[in-house]
């Protein structure tokens, strides 16, 4: 699979947050932005005219805080809440009451022990077990069981992480979203990612006549692959240098 292209200024740019612009660690507050990596979005944002967003399944205020003072149009939660653009407000979907009984259910389990833990986004729950890779299956069964008896809830497993979310949005959705709109609108989107939550917005992308770079190892739809957050770094930087010259 090839090293995608330079990044043409007709494009629109989409970016995941874990495992592509920071290396994951076993706790979501414990990753740790590589020096450099805001000037150089902040840099790509102004030769692409402002087509350039986060796509995550973190909170938008998380991605605002590791990125700080950088705020870039960003869909966060699975495309649950964005910000449309610079300077825009952030809207939210609410929270149903089918995850708040998902959550009520999960802290009366015994599931929540020995490295497995539950980060609570309000309108999506996710179960953590990277710190014991061995209770996977226990996380999936009791997920799976959880789940089964409530209206409009979907499981997405990334790595060493089930998250449970209303059925409504993922990743692919929100690049649609904002390929309607300006400043992406009538450019050429680039998605990069490295998860199973990507494959979404990776299709998408490749749907809409863009490209699609999945992140490290394992199987795709992406047509171009980058082999780690490093090489991530170095061709957004190889990119905006390209556009500035």
């Amino acid at each position: 699979m090839e090293t995608p292209p330079h990044v043409r200024p007709d494009m629109a740019l989409f970016l995941d947050f874990d495992g592509t612009l920071v290396d994951l660690a076993p706790r979501p507050e414990q990753v740790a932005v590589s020096p450099g990596v805001v000037d150089t979005l902040s840099r790509l944002q102004v030769c692409l005219d402002g087509a350039v967003a986060v796509i995550s399944g973190r909170p938008i205020a998380e991605i605002d805080h590791f990125l700080d003072p950088l705020q870039l149009p960003a869909a966060g939660l699975h495309g649950l809440e964005h910000r449309k653009a610079v300077g825009a407000d952030i809207i939210r979907d609410k929270p149903t009451g089918a995850i708040a009984q998902l959550k009520a259910d999960l802290e009366a389990s015994d599931l929540l022990t020995n490295g497995v833990f539950l980060e609570n986004k309000g309108v999506a729950l996710a179960v953590h077990y990277r710190a014991n890779p061995d209770r996977e299956e226990d996380v999936r069964g009791v997920m799976q069981e959880a789940v089964a008896g409530l209206d409009n809830l979907h499981l997405v497993e990334g790595k060493m992480v089930i998250e449970a979310k209303p059925a409504t949005s993922d990743k692919g959705r929100a690049v649609e979203a904002f390929m309607a709109h300006a400043p992406f609108k009538d450019r050429t989107p680039v998605f990069i990612g490295d998860d199973v939550t990507d494959e979404d917005g990776l299709a998408a992308a490749q749907r809409l006549g863009g490209l699609g770079v999945k992140v490290g190892m394992g199987q795709t739809c992406a047509h171009y692959r980058l082999s780690s957050v490093p090489a991530v770094h170095a061709w957004l930087t190889s990119n905006f240098l390209a556009l500035e010259h």
